[in-house]
């Protein structure tokens, strides 16, 4: 066993390290790495890696380099920050509800951020202008708002002497199309132009990004996915039930509404600036888990990484398949994410 971890000190701490899951880090890393060089490069101007290197340094054509930060790169880092702030928000609830079929889409905690937004985007435009009346920064509060209470009414509609995995499940799919069914209401009755970019946003697009919604995004997605590797420890002993938790010193209520917590905001902030980017949260984790065990020391991270990969690969398949038709991200992830569903669900029937 201790062949798999090596001890890794500092003077602040000391950890063991998951060999192998730092190698598959490692690699997804350098993968994420060529993907972004690749998907700055892509477009109606074509970009060598060489050339986006050198327009990365600031020794390439100011041409390129206004294609790449003005245009290319913002979308590409929002891309890369969703899909892992999407597939660290599932890993903690499949951990949470130990069942392999949880996710926040599935659980409706992505369509209760989704009202939210798009009930934020209704009241606060201006239809003359077509522009918002209050400050952009106000949006990712009212989607993770929207988040928290969706989870929080998920869980407490399928609370019956306990929460048992399936019904989560079925209770979170009944909630998602409450929810989608309000956001059409809303979008019906709401200003025309909020109708088309509800419609793209709510497919999970990252057209339009720019600067502003990184800036606004990178900073909490970020903290709260340190906050969430912060309690790895506890995500580990709920995983193996309460008694368990419990008898290692674990407060396992309060532990799980904070976890909850954390997984309802990363879903909250991804959906706020992409959109309904279905089924990464399902499909990453489930990747993870194959490639370096339940442990979640080493399956957060992993995840992370595959999440944000399969997010920006969507991206840049949907902006360059059908040029100069641009297709939003999520319908490539949810035609993955769908047919991989109903597998999990055949697959887990009589568990």
């Amino acid at each position: 066993m201790m062949k798999k971890y090596r001890p890794l000190r500092t003077p602040l701490f000391s950890v063991l390290v998951d060999r192998k899951a730092a190698w598959i880090s490692l690699l997804l890393l350098l993968s994420g790495i060529f993907l972004f060089i690749l998907s700055v490069g892509t477009g109606t101007l074509f970009l060598t890696p060489a050339e986006v290197v050198a327009a990365l340094t600031g020794t390439g054509p100011e041409l390129h380099q206004t294609v790449i930060f003005s245009f290319r790169m913002p979308r590409v880092l929002l891309a890369f920050l969703a899909g892992a702030a999407l597939a660290c928000s599932g890993a903690v609830l499949q951990g949470l509800v130990r069942n392999p079929l949880a996710a926040p889409d599935v659980l409706g905690i992505t369509g209760g951020a989704t009202v939210a937004a798009v009930s934020f985007l209704a009241l606060f435009s201006d239809e003359r202008v077509n522009t918002l009346t209050v400050d952009l920064r106000f949006l990712p509060a009212a989607a993770c708002l929207g988040a928290i209470l969706a989870g929080l009414l998920t869980v407490i509609l399928a609370w019956k002497r306990g929460v048992r995995p399936f019904r989560l499940v079925l209770i979170g799919v009944g909630v998602s199309a409450a929810a989608q069914a309000i956001t059409t209401t809303i979008i019906l009755g709401g200003p025309l132009h909020l109708a088309t970019q509800a419609h793209i946003w709510m497919a999970g697009s990252f057209n339009g990004t720019n600067w502003s919604h990184v800036g606004i995004a990178a900073p909490v997605i970020l903290v709260l996915l340190v906050l969430l590797f912060l309690g790895v420890r506890k995500l580990n002993l709920l995983s193996f039930g309460d008694e368990l938790a419990t008898g290692a010193g674990i407060r396992v209520e309060q532990s799980r509404i904070s976890l909850l917590l954390l997984s309802a905001l990363l879903a909250g902030s991804a959906v706020a600036f992409a959109g309904n980017i279905g089924f990464i949260g399902l499909m990453a984790p489930h990747m993870a888990r194959k490639l370096c065990g339940s442990a979640h020391g080493a399956l957060l991270p992993v995840a992370a990484l595959l999440g944000g990969i399969l997010a920006a690969g969507a991206d840049l398949i949907g902006r360059t398949a059908f040029a100069p038709l641009e297709v939003p991200a999520g319908i490539f992830t949810s035609a993955l994410g769908a047919p991989y569903f109903l597998w999990l669900l055949y697959r887990t029937r009589n568990q």
